[in-house]
């Protein structure tokens, strides 16, 4: 049975400004930019090593440049909740998306309670993506911390969202709830966002996933589509980056290289170093035009919203994009 509660909270978010993004091209396939969330938003990890302050300023700038929503990843530096805190008391209208909290470092009923407490302190602007789960019985370290093995996908992530669903609440609870979608990539996790949540979150896809994706959750889920991009010029300098951004996940995110190989990529695109085809179909580069091109390949193949994150030289990795961000902007939104 599909959320219908979750996709409503999507679709019909009060007060709520809603940002077009792209401009629709005759004929193109569109879902809807639902709930406010626009065509296109940003993506990125910087948050998690930025100062409170700095978070703060930089999340108002974004909103100012229009884009639709702000998604921030979860690893080991400010925990999703307080993330989502942070940003959302430091801007006004845009919408703010765990992509994703991860469902290893807190128990079903933190997760359950905070985002009620976000959805009734910041009515009908927060998502919760949900995600993290491991499919093996490797034991994953971060700076020697371990991380625990959380089993099969599918059914660690029903299990969680069955524990979510069973939190008594003892408090305010938002209406509608915050949506929440799943990062998902194979087809039973496509179905499970599509039947248990608002949609998914796809991350480290080409433009074929999402034609997938778009197939097997059918025409009403929200498909939210995370997209790397290099702006720059100079190709080599651009494979360069992308590169680099696309050898690391195939290293150290086994289930990135199961979802290429299931979309035909093989060993000559992955064993050895990556191939320029998989570099270039999963990062795009080149300066803004090539950039809006590939977001609207996106859409056009049933994304309902791209997140856009940007990808730099820069060794530090906390590093805010902001002049991209910048020169993107007019080419991504009105």
């Amino acid at each position: 049975m599909t959320d219908t509660t979750n996709t409503a909270a999507l679709t019909d978010a009060a007060g709520v400004t809603d940002v077009t993004a792209i401009t629709d091209t005759a004929g193109a396939a569109d879902h809807g930019a639902r709930g406010g969330f626009g065509k296109v938003g940003i993506w990125t990890f910087a948050f998690e090593g930025q100062p409170a302050g700095r978070v703060r300023e930089v999340a108002a700038e974004i909103e100012e440049l229009g884009y639709g929503a702000i998604w921030y990843g979860e690893a080991f530096g400010r925990d999703a909740v307080g993330q989502a805190w942070l940003l959302l008391s430091a801007t006004r209208r845009i919408r703010v998306a765990s992509g994703i909290a991860n469902i290893g470092f807190r128990d079903p009923i933190a997760t359950a309670t905070a985002t009620r407490t976000l959805g009734e302190a910041f009515p009908g602007r927060y998502l919760l993506g949900l995600g993290g789960h491991r499919v093996d019985d490797a034991v994953h370290e971060v700076d020697g911390y371990p991380v625990r093995s959380l089993g099969k996908a599918v059914a660690t992530m029903r299990a969680y969202l069955d524990a979510m669903d069973a939190v008594p609440a003892h408090g305010p609870v938002p209406d509608p709830a915050p949506p929440r979608v799943l990062a998902a990539l194979g087809p039973k996790m496509l179905r499970l966002a599509a039947e248990r949540s608002a949609g998914a979150h796809p991350y480290f896809v080409p433009v074929e996933h999402t034609v997938e994706a778009r197939r097997i959750m059918g025409p009403d889920a929200f498909l939210g589509v995370e997209q790397a991009v290099v702006l720059d010029t100079d190709p080599a300098r651009a494979r360069e980056v992308a590169t680099a951004h696309v050898a690391m996940y195939l290293a150290a995110a086994a289930h990135q290289e199961a979802n290429v190989r299931r979309l035909g990529f093989g060993d000559e695109d992955i064993v050895g170093g990556p191939s320029r085809r998989l570099v270039d179909a999963i990062v795009a580069h080149g300066d803004a035009e090539s950039i809006r091109r590939r977001v609207r390949e996106h859409l056009d193949a049933g994304a309902d919203h791209v997140c856009v994150q940007v990808l730099t030289a820069d060794p530090d990795p906390t590093a805010f994009p902001d002049r991209e961000w910048r020169e993107l902007a007019p080419a991504l939104v009105p």
